[in-house]
């Protein structure tokens, strides 16, 4: 073999060597921890303002570059019977409502980024776009937030408001529709990702 064929197949290791090294410091992955992470769900009814908490949620979130924060793919995933309020009787009318015993989870997907602005220290505004499905609706909805990097944890803040009845969803009512749920809900989110 001569010395220059030796030196191509020692360079072409080296770029192979290099190629994927850069892959995968550039794709990183990072889970949800569904213990570290809220979201609230805040309502109206004619008897006194309510909220809910998530106590399950998943998901993930894929960075091309964390530098950047330039996300490829963000997936959300809450059981919906785990949406808690501390009444048992709001929590089944909040079951019914969404149709729990067939639409077992409240999922988003995220399906484009417009921008990404840089606020310094790893911080990001995005203002993006997404597939919210609740009771078996989906919806592509504006979603913007915060991100935060912070060496391996990665937060996620912001807040939605929408009307249920454009997910289908009737707003709960109680005691014989004497008391009865607005329409517009807030969704309040601190998400961790690790």
């Amino acid at each position: 073999m001569s010395k220059f064929r030796k030196l191509g197949v020692k360079m072409l290791g080296l770029a192979v060597i290099l190629f994927v090294g850069l892959g995968q410091v550039q794709a990183q992955e990072y889970n949800l921890v569904n213990k570290e992470s809220s979201l609230k769900v805040y309502g109206t009814s004619s008897l006194h303002d309510w909220h809910i908490d998530a106590e399950n949620q998943s998901g993930k979130i894929n960075f091309s570059s964390t530098e950047a924060g330039t996300i490829d793919q963000l997936t959300l995933n809450i059981v919906t019977e785990s949406l808690k309020s501390g009444k048992s009787g709001m929590d089944k009318n909040t079951y019914k409502a969404l149709n729990s015993s067939k639409h077992k989870s409240i999922t988003f997907k995220l399906t484009k980024v417009n921008t990404v602005t840089d606020k310094g220290s790893g911080v990001f505004e995005v203002k993006a776009q997404g597939d919210l499905t609740i009771a078996g609706t989906t919806k592509n909805v504006p979603m913007n937030f915060k991100v935060t990097i912070n060496g391996s944890k990665i937060t996620l803040d912001g807040e939605k408001t929408f009307k249920m009845t454009d997910f289908k969803v009737d707003p709960p009512t109680a005691m014989f529709g004497t008391i009865t749920t607005g329409d517009e809900v807030t969704v309040k989110y601190s998400t961790i990702f690790k």
